[in-house]
């Protein structure tokens, strides 16, 4: 019954909203989990300038922040049906259909800045294939969003190690996450980004993980006190179009639309270290501690992460192996 109630509320939402753009020929509906002032949502909200002004208004873009209409694990579906024309996803929504998505969450793969670009420039040998196989789910990668590296947050003290993690419930946000902490010996638990806070406030877990950059878009110093900065994934997330409403636009509007993308791309890209740095400051004048492992430490933690690549290749086929390939060889 929640369900049935949601997807009426959510049409209801969308179907006012095509009363309000009526002079627009296109109309460009983008479902966001986050708040609108995350920097994934001020991403979106360029990507709007940018297009409505070099449309001169024939394309309209609304956005609908905070999961109002889907949840992030409800993205991949509703775009990939039409029920709205594009959608903001962590990459790792996609691993059910293409477990080679994973391949950004291998612990510790990604460990520079370096590694990272040339992975995710769009012709390079471990995005392309990517992209190309999410179109097989009915929707078409319009640009990436750079999210950061991976943190661990916890009540009073850090988890510089392995060992602070056995037998403690831990949020994450993706099966190979998950995975790294059962290797680590602790007990995963998938949450989505906008149900972490509660997460956190009630108990749940007693461990979370997100990206620095979440800490302040969703305040949560108010309901933990540590960071540690494992970094030991690269968190990417994708904007997704319906391939069938692509296909149908005019070549002009999309000829607008993957320019807006291409600047939106590059925008956050290379701001990402700097929203990084004044979400971590934010944090620290917000009362909570930030804590670097040492190089001792993230050799432990590097220790037990091998049977996360084994699982890896395991479970993602042919195209998880040439993409692990491709990344070794960075």
């Amino acid at each position: 019954m929640n369900r049935i109630v949601s997807a009426l509320v959510a049409a209801f939402i969308l179907s006012l909203s095509g009363t309000a753009v009526q002079a627009a020929d296109t109309t460009l509906r983008i479902s966001l989990q986050l708040p609108l002032k995350s920097h994934l949502g001020q991403n979106l909200e360029l990507f709007k300038e940018e297009v409505e002004k070099a449309s001169n208004g024939e394309i309209a873009v609304e956005i609908y922040d905070s999961a109002q209409l889907y949840k992030d694990k409800e993205v991949p579906a509703a775009v990939g049906s039409g029920a709205i024309e594009m959608g903001v996803a962590s990459l790792t929504r996609y691993v059910g259909d293409i477990p080679a998505v994973d391949i950004f969450y291998m612990p510790f793969l990604f460990n520079t800045e370096e590694k990272v670009r040339a992975a995710v420039a769009p012709d390079s040998p471990v995005r392309a294939p990517l992209d190309e196989a999410i179109k097989g789910t009915g929707s078409t990668v319009l640009w990436w969003q750079a999210y950061g590296g991976a943190i661990l947050l916890s009540q009073e003290a850090p988890i510089s190690t392995p060992a602070d993690l056995e037998g403690k419930k831990v949020r994450v946000f993706g099966k190979t996450l998950g995975d790294f902490v059962t290797a680590a010996g602790g007990a995963p638990t998938l949450i989505s980004g906008s149900e972490q806070y509660l997460a956190y406030q009630r108990g749940t877990v007693d461990v979370g993980m997100t990206g620095v950059s979440g800490v302040k878009s969703r305040k949560l110093w108010e309901v933990m006190d540590v960071i540690t900065q494992t970094n030991h994934a690269d968190i990417e997330f994708i904007v997704v179009v319906n391939t069938e409403f692509w296909e149908s636009l005019p070549a002009q509007h999309r000829e607008w639309i993957q320019a807006a993308a291409m600047t939106a791309e590059n925008d956050v890209r290379d701001r990402v270290a700097e929203i990084e740095s004044e979400a971590t400051a934010a944090a620290e004048e917000n009362g909570m501690s930030v804590y670097a492992p040492t190089d001792e430490e993230i050799a432990a933690w590097k220790a037990v992460a091998q049977p996360v690549y084994d699982s890896y290749l395991e479970n993602a086929g042919d195209l998880g192996k040439q993409i692990m390939d491709a990344a070794q060889s960075l």
